[in-house]
């Protein structure tokens, strides 16, 4: 049962992530071929930012590596987040701060809305570890 929480919760994130992209994709008929144009492409001048994905941030913080920024590790983490003393942008905060995310991500809410769901299959994650 526990796995089948995780393998949703992962099928969430992907739906989450990968939808925008997917619905900004257009179709285009060159001869008998057919290719998808991403219509939400950066302009060539722009720079590409990548970060920490939720379930990376999620698994970083439990493995201890936000300590110093007020976030606890381990069971810890998992019963504060159950108790919901630690939210989503708590945990994106202390990332902010220790500059693995940049500050922007605050205000994203598709960004917290899948560290959330990481938080919520977060014990399930524990019990399997």
């Amino acid at each position: 049962m526990k796995l089948i929480t995780l393998i949703n919760s992962a099928l969430i994130f992907a739906s989450i992530t990968l939808v925008p992209g997917i619905a900004g994709a257009q179709t285009a008929t060159i001869g008998s071929s057919e290719i998808a144009i991403n219509s939400n492409n950066l302009s060539s001048n722009s720079t590409s930012v990548s970060y920490l994905q939720p379930f990376n941030l999620v698994n970083f913080a439990y493995q201890g590596g936000l300590k110093q920024h007020g976030i606890p590790s381990g069971e810890t983490l998992v019963f504060q987040t159950q108790n919901r003393n630690i939210i989503a942008k708590d945990l994106v905060k202390a990332a902010v701060n220790a500059n693995k995310l940049p500050s922007q991500v605050l205000n994203d809410q598709n960004y917290l809305s899948a560290v959330n769901l990481q938080l919520k299959a977060l014990p399930d994650y524990a019990a399997a570890d």
